[in-house]
């Protein structure tokens, strides 16, 4: 008799979970993004979704959740139901989150990974009228003046800072590093004179094109289009080279078939010309993962970054 009450239990939750999928999405769902309101990540993800909305018959309804260096909405993930209603960018700093913070879930299996959506081009940037004409002259400076150099970053282990810090490693200077919890705050801080340099996107584009800021460099493997005076590191001889894919990942245990109409939804609502033509003012790009590949992709950035925050003197005791 138990045995057979066991069973109706697990046909009847199938059943619940087959129907909800095949209702979902019956109310708005919650996309939660880790920076704050009019930097380039909020101001693309609302525009991917509002496309998502038309696409998927519910509103997605975009909340805002800065600092922690970008890994607060994957933490929210934690405590969220697994129904599909609350899903959440994960930037790369979620990957390298328990290396340095002790947390107890686990940033590959505790999340369920929907699409990859784009990626951050990164590079260093300082006010127009700086004295700091090209990287030379922003090393030398630092060389001359230890730990004076003042740059900023959008949080402390993210992208930006930690590849920053590993720069100055390879250029033998000491920066002094100052967080902020998102790029728009950053840039008004560099463009102020309140820092001498920022280490972030490149959303920093609109400041650069109005003339108030100087690209030193870009991290990528190429010179980017829409900077193209700016060296990358490779050609500088720092064998560095970063960008900073990120995506949409919903509470571990969502139901598959729920994880598939959300990467639908998605994978259409980056195919519109207005959520291209977003990315393309901060000279970002599509950067399509499906939910398979995303998964691959956080298991193989997970062990990744131990070498890097290892390689820095970062990780947390054991």
């Amino acid at each position: 008799m138990f045995r057979r009450s066991l069973l109706c239990a697990a046909v009847l939750g199938l059943a619940a979970a087959a129907v909800h999928a095949q209702s979902f999405p019956a109310k708005p769902i919650k996309l939660v993004i880790a920076f704050p309101a009019g930097g380039p990540t909020d101001i693309t993800m609302r525009q991917l979704a509002d496309n998502a909305s038309k696409i998927i018959g519910q509103p997605v309804v975009v909340e805002n959740k800065p600092g922690a260096g970008g890994t607060l909405p994957a933490q929210a993930l934690q405590t969220a139901q697994p129904d599909g209603y609350t899903i959440a960018q994960i930037p790369l700093g979620v990957f390298r989150l328990s290396y340095t913070t002790k947390i107890n879930w686990d940033p590959v299996k505790d999340i369920s990974y929907v699409i990859n959506v784009t990626g951050y081009a990164f590079g260093i940037v300082v006010p127009t009228d700086s004295p700091l004409k090209s990287w030379k002259d922003f090393v030398d400076y630092a060389k001359a003046n230890p730990g004076k150099l003042t740059y900023g970053s959008t949080g402390t282990l993210t992208s930006p800072h930690l590849t920053t810090e590993l720069i100055a490693q390879k250029a033998g200077i000491e920066l002094q590093h100052v967080p902020y919890k998102g790029s728009a705050d950053l840039m008004l801080a560099v463009i102020s004179g309140q820092l001498m340099a920022a280490a972030d996107s490149t959303g920093f584009a609109p400041q650069v094109e109005a003339g108030k800021l100087r690209v030193l460099n870009t991290w990528g493997e190429k010179r980017l289009a829409k900077f193209p005076d700016a060296p990358t590191l490779k050609e500088l001889g720092l064998d560095i080279v970063q960008n900073s894919p990120f995506g949409i990942g919903a509470p571990k245990g969502t139901p598959p078939e729920v994880v598939k109409k959300l990467h639908d939804a998605f994978k259409q609502a980056m195919e519109e010309p207005s959520y291209v033509a977003a990315l393309g003012r901060y000279d970002m790009l599509p950067n399509y993962m499906s939910s398979a590949d995303y998964t691959k992709f956080a298991q193989t950035t997970f062990a990744r970054e131990k070498a890097l925050i290892q390689k820095l003197g970062l990780a947390k005791p054991q």
